[in-house]
């Protein structure tokens, strides 16, 4: 096993997080925890990878490969992958409630129909980067992964850019809160309000998150009623994508999702490189460059300086300030004034080190409940790659440091209470330990190619 040099503190740490990923290995795919979320999630496995990339390198692959075997043939990555051996009964909503045909390979409701940020590509250059301290058997397994990913990264991208326009405007467009993986964040209240919450849907369909976890702590069964019924609205158009804004009552431009897109057109461009398709690499770097400026333009808000979501079906922007308006920050094209006004957001009272999911000066502000309030690993490694990327490297440093400190003392957690640092969610969290790996190896964000 590989691992950086590290004190004797940190090097605990390293190996609790290995176990943790080793405990949620399934022999395919990890899951993200044993009891709350027993199948493949898309963008968990985006991060798990680059924590494996230290560990288990082809282990790494072999999660971003499964999932890639789940592809659709328009290019969407669903975002949950069903594991066959697991009950229905033993997640909600499962299989049976989806009702995904068959496609290529895959059996019928093998899937779900939404997606999750495309953080894919990002992790297959990581995993690529770090094969060398491997050795040589390291790098050419990864080659051949890259080769095999990389046409299949690339219809992802595609399908997002083209179907997902709801707006017209360049940007994807979220069907579902679940899509953005921030769930229950404020940012989609506004757009959820005029979404009826049919209630008895939860007597049809009964919740088994709260059944193994802290109700507190997860969204309100008024906030399951309406993703129920988005789930339904979008799987009864059979997972249709024409015509969103005018028929489908949750559209929404999304600055964390489309940030993603975009950092994911410049690892196409590294990997591109890499596999000697110069041209392609280009028009990769091209592509990020106009995410980024449509983003700079469409989601900025001038009065507040705050990047927000944008409802595609209305053109209103969120009032909510919202850890989703910080992520920008990952763009090496982003004007240098909106990198800044992010910066100040992050230093103000509204936020800090490590930033919780929501403004904590808000009335919306729950310490407990999920995406309302708590901190989260996985956003706040992204905020500091975009630290490092306009050169804030001595708040990336420190905000490292308060990730390691906050798990190391409280445990590898799902999220965490922003004033206590209380574990709360799911213990033995993959995506937590896969992080803290990368953060305890203390490798810097790629400079990208502009």
């Amino acid at each position: 096993m590989y691992a950086p040099a590290v004190s004797d503190l940190s090097a605990e740490l390293w190996q609790s997080a290995a176990r943790v990923l080793d405990l949620n290995w399934s022999g395919d795919h990890t899951v993200p925890s044993r009891r709350l979320y027993p199948h493949q999630w898309s963008w968990d496995a985006a991060f798990i990878a680059v924590g494996l990339a230290y560990v288990n390198p082809t282990r790494a692959w072999r999660d971003l490969r499964s999932l890639f075997e789940a592809q659709w043939p328009d290019g969407r990555v669903p975002h949950i992958v069903f594991d066959p051996d697991t009950a229905e009964d033993d997640y909600f909503p499962g299989p049976g409630v989806w009702n995904v045909p068959a496609y290529g390979r895959r059996r019928a409701r093998s899937s779900t129909g939404l997606v999750q940020p495309p953080l894919h590509a990002l992790a297959a250059w990581e995993v690529y980067r770090h094969a060398s301290a491997h050795g040589a058997a390291c790098v050419a397994e990864a080659r051949t992964e890259l080769a095999w990913l990389y046409p299949r990264l690339v219809a992802q991208q595609e399908y997002l850019a083209e179907r997902r326009d709801a707006g017209g405007t360049g940007l994807a467009a979220i069907v579902h809160p679940w899509e953005s993986g921030l769930d229950n964040s404020p940012a989609w209240d506004t757009v959820l309000d005029a979404v009826p919450a049919d209630m008895s849907l939860l007597e049809l369909h009964r919740r088994r998150d709260v059944a193994v976890t802290d109700a507190a702590q997860r969204p309100t069964d008024e906030d399951y009623a309406r993703y129920i019924g988005l789930v339904l609205n979008y799987r009864d158009g059979g997972y249709s994508d024409t015509e969103l804004a005018q028929r489908h009552p949750f559209a929404v431009e999304c600055p964390g999702f489309n940030s993603i897109l975009a950092t994911a057109e410049l690892a196409l461009a590294q990997i591109a490189g890499v596999l000697g398709r110069t041209t392609d690499a280009r028009r990769h770097r091209d592509r990020a460059r106009e995410i980024t400026a449509v983003v700079s333009r469409r989601l900025w808000d001038p009065d507040t300086r705050t990047f927000r979501a944008r409802d595609a079906r209305t053109g209103r922007l969120s009032p909510a300030r919202c850890v989703s308006g910080l992520l920008p920050l990952m763009l090496p094209d982003l004007p240098a004034g909106q990198a800044d006004a992010i910066m100040t957001e992050i230093r103000s009272e509204r936020f800090g080190l490590p930033a919780p999911s929501a403004d904590r000066t808000a009335p919306s502000f729950d310490t407990h409940r999920y995406w309302r309030g708590p901190i989260w690993i996985n956003v706040n490694w992204l905020l500091r790659r975009g630290m490092q990327v306009h050169g804030h490297h001595g708040e990336a440093e420190e905000l490292r440091r308060a990730l390691l400190r906050l798990v190391h003392e409280h445990g590898h957690y799902e999220y965490f209470h922003p004033e206590t640092g209380q574990g709360l969610g799911a213990p033995a969290f993959s995506w937590t330990a896969a992080l803290c790996l990368d953060l305890l190896a203390d490798r810097s964000a790629p400079a990208y190619a502009r």
